[in-house]
């Protein structure tokens, strides 16, 4: 069942690949990350239970639409890949801040949680981006209604705006706490 539901998915994300024209890889893995998109080696991966997993949460969009789009969102970064491409030093700035500190430090330093605030910002860019770019693609495409795309769009787009709005309140409380200390 498993091996068939994956060869479902590769054929149907492949499928999507190959009408918008785009020259990009498709592998699956096993990340827990329902489909992303590498801009280094500029290929579009999924991983097949939890792709399942996530169109179940929006069981009220047919399961093919919901792949398909989340594919089209996909592809939006690779249109957006010099723009990626030119983020790259300072993501690795992010990377190397999370290995050099824990969280416990991060979020115990205004400039450290700083960066992860800035880091939430350029993420949020990029996928609003990649969702102006999957839009364009769907229009050309015509695979799923409007009200289906935006849907899927709002919810994918909560996970990050929260965690960011989170991390946001963390900032301010953290910064008042600091205006507070005697100096």
């Amino acid at each position: 069942m498993q091996q068939s539901t994956n060869e479902f998915l590769y054929e149907l994300i492949y499928s999507t690949i190959k009408a918008t024209g785009l020259n990009t890889m498709l592998e699956e893995d096993h990340t827990g990350v329902n489909m992303s998109y590498n801009f280094i080696t500029n290929v579009v991966s999924f991983d097949a239970k939890r792709l399942v997993k996530a169109a179940g949460e929006l069981s009220s969009i047919p399961f093919d639409q919901y792949v398909k789009t989340i594919t089209l969102h996909e592809l939006g970064h690779a249109i957006d890949r010099p723009a990626l491409d030119a983020s790259l030093t300072r993501t690795l700035d992010y990377f190397d801040m999370r290995d050099q500190y824990s969280n416990k430090e991060i979020f115990n330093n205004p400039d450290l949680l700083g960066m992860i605030i800035e880091e939430h910002q350029m993420n949020i860019a990029f996928e609003e981006t990649a969702w102006a770019n999957a839009e364009i693609l769907n229009q050309k495409l015509q695979f799923i209604d409007q009200n289906s795309f935006e849907m899927i769009k709002k919810h994918s787009l909560s996970t990050y705006i929260r965690n960011y709005e989170e991390d946001l309140a963390a900032y301010k409380q953290l910064l008042e706490q600091t205006e507070l200390q005697p100096a």
